[in-house]
């Protein structure tokens, strides 16, 4: 349900998405259904710099703008006007809203402005949208696109996660997997055990001991972590017996998309990582908690190729719903062996069907 006047095709638009990896990949479908709608526009993102690599050389985007400086301070509120005022937007979809961002697309004198109708600014957006989203009837990317109606742009194919990785990415994570021991014909297994505080944790002594029964399986298992999780991440590897690999601190935004693309199962709780692979089309397992904002219903990977675990436990856990603190004895309610074995079933599905590709060929 929605708030129109009269639809002007757009020439000038700005898509503003300023949070997190996982809530940009989400967004990624709004830009090839813009480009697919209006084709002659010029398409801007506003974000986050730590989330831009991952939209680089993306052939619907003509512009990244940044919401951040480089040490992640955000850019002043009157010099971000200022840049948003030289760009002659005539179009302001915000997906992430905040009182800020909603004064700023005012401010800079963006005419068309969508947004959410639920919050106290929400008179500063003059096309807005009534749906809400913690009580998850819908999956984010659908949230996103319902967006669009509002410029009579509508989703008429499956939304396309389009992540461009370039040769030399390849290569470089391949030269790092080449250094840790893994050879080009390995089998890969790639848990990420974090969530940078996005999401309730499945714990590293689970994590580890997931390792161990892939490593018995043969196939090389791949810990993956931002630097400021390394410790973490260490906790999995010394669980697995010292059998699991850290790449912690050592991959890029487009590495890592490299990574899972190269292996055969990504493991994860709730978070942007799950996404960027089920992008890559790889085969994933998550783990995610039974609060409802939080859930898969809403934050799950958009593929096919997956299973979901949802942990058991009263649906407003004190400890699942809310706090700092990541752990959560509700997830642990979520077996090893149970993980272990929908992660193997994909494999070997997505085995048979490359074979079958193979032979077709």
């Amino acid at each position: 349900m929605s708030q129109r006047g009269s639809v002007v095709a757009p020439k000038r638009i700005l898509l503003v998405r300023t949070d997190r990896l996982g809530d940009v990949i989400l967004t990624l479908p709004m830009l090839s259904n813009l480009r697919s709608c209006f084709p002659d526009a010029f398409i801007a993102m506003l974000l986050r710099r730590y989330t831009g690599a991952i939209m680089e050389g993306n052939p619907y985007l003509n512009e990244q703008i940044w919401y951040d400086r480089e040490d992640a301070e955000l850019i002043p509120f009157g010099a971000m006007k200022s840049i948003l005022r030289k760009h002659d937007f005539d179009t302001a979809i915000v997906v992430y809203p905040t009182f800020r961002l909603a004064l700023l697309m005012f401010a800079s004198g963006i005419p068309v402005r969508i947004g959410t109708g639920y919050r106290s600014y929400s008179l500063l957006f003059n096309r807005r949208v009534y749906e809400h989203r913690k009580d998850a009837r819908l999956h984010e990317v659908e949230y996103n696109l319902n967006l669009l109606k509002e410029l009579g742009c509508k989703s008429s194919s499956a939304p396309e996660f389009l992540i461009k990785i370039t040769p030399q990415t390849t290569e470089r994570v391949g030269e790092l997997l080449r250094e840790a021991g893994v050879g080009p014909k390995e089998n890969i297994a790639v848990l990420h055990p974090g969530s940078g505080g996005s999401a309730r944790e499945w714990g590293a002594a689970n994590f580890g001991s997931l390792a161990q029964k892939f490593v018995y399986n043969n196939t090389r298992v791949i810990v993956t972590g931002t630097d400021k999780e390394r410790s973490l991440v260490e906790r999995v590897v010394d669980t697995s017996g010292n059998t699991a690999i850290s790449f912690a601190g050592k991959l890029s935004m487009k590495e890592l998309a490299a990574l899972v693309h190269r292996s055969k199962v990504f493991v994860a709780n709730s978070t942007g990582p799950i996404h960027v692979a089920a992008a890559m089309g790889t085969p994933v397992v998550g783990m995610y908690p039974q609060h409802t904002p939080m859930s898969a219903r809403r934050w799950g990977p958009f593929t096919d190729n997956k299973v979901v675990f949802t942990a058991k436990g009263p649906l407003y856990c004190d400890r699942c719903s809310g706090g700092s603190d990541q752990s959560c004895e509700c997830m642990q309610s979520i077996p090893v062996g149970e993980v272990y074995a929908a992660a193997s079933s994909l494999m070997e599905r997505n085995d048979r069907v490359s074979r079958g590709r193979t032979s077709l060929a």
